[in-house]
């Protein structure tokens, strides 16, 4: 039988509604490789995935491009686009009833360390994590997967058979399935239900409520 102790939450699209502030940081540095009317579903598909492969893909262009459209992106993230975002309704009270049912809960996102931090310190979650972990503003350890193991082993965990992870996007559900944890799909962030099906999501939910529902049945 499924048997939960620790769970992993992605950050953006699955904590916070954080598109507003990334769409515009990736509009700013598209602007630079003369990209000036980009629609907003295209902008969408930068929520989640790793922004520097994003990059490369979305405009064809070198991995040293791709890091230097980081960089531009970074010029309007870092100073306004980081609290241009929202914590999703519900996800306190969730945080909260797990946090009391006695699970150890953590953070494994692709967004920098650095910001996911403050992202959490600034709409006062921090407080719900035992651990909160990202990638490297250099660029390093921006794969799901990398990251959690990242964070299992910053945990010493020791068990993978008793970890969830959380998340709205496919490279989510496809970082579990490497690392060889659990996967639980949202739909209130930026993924569709077909994505996360195909990446292979063991169970798909539609509120915050109901993590906490799923998570409290298998604990």
């Amino acid at each position: 039988m499924l048997k939960i102790d620790t769970i992993l939450f992605d950050l953006d699209g699955t904590l916070t509604d954080s598109g507003p502030g990334i769409m515009n940081g990736v509009r700013y540095a598209l602007k630079r490789y003369g990209m000036e009317s980009v629609e907003e579903a295209e902008l969408r598909g930068f929520v989640g995935p790793p922004l520097q492969k994003k990059f490369q893909e979305f405009c064809n262009i070198s991995e040293e491009e791709g890091r230097r459209a980081v960089s531009y992106y970074r010029e309007y993230y870092g100073g306004k686009g980081i609290f241009e975002n929202q914590v999703y309704p519900g996800i306190p009270e969730t945080l909260q009833r797990l946090k009391q049912k006695g699970f150890r809960i953590c953070m494994a996102t692709s967004k920098p360390e650095h910001y996911a931090l403050q992202i959490a310190e600034y709409f006062q979650i921090d407080g719900y994590f035992d651990f909160i972990g990202g990638s490297l503003m250099d660029g390093r350890r921006t794969k799901k997967a990398d990251v959690i193991r990242y964070v299992l082993q910053e945990c010493e965990v020791q068990d993978k058979s008793r970890v969830l992870m959380v998340g709205d996007r496919e490279h989510d559900i496809l970082g579990a399935k490497q690392v060889g944890i659990h996967s639980l799909g949202v739909l209130f962030g930026y993924g569709s239900r077909e994505e996360l099906e195909k990446a292979g999501a063991e169970r798909i939910v539609e509120t915050p409520e109901e993590i906490g529902d799923f998570c409290s049945r298998y604990y």
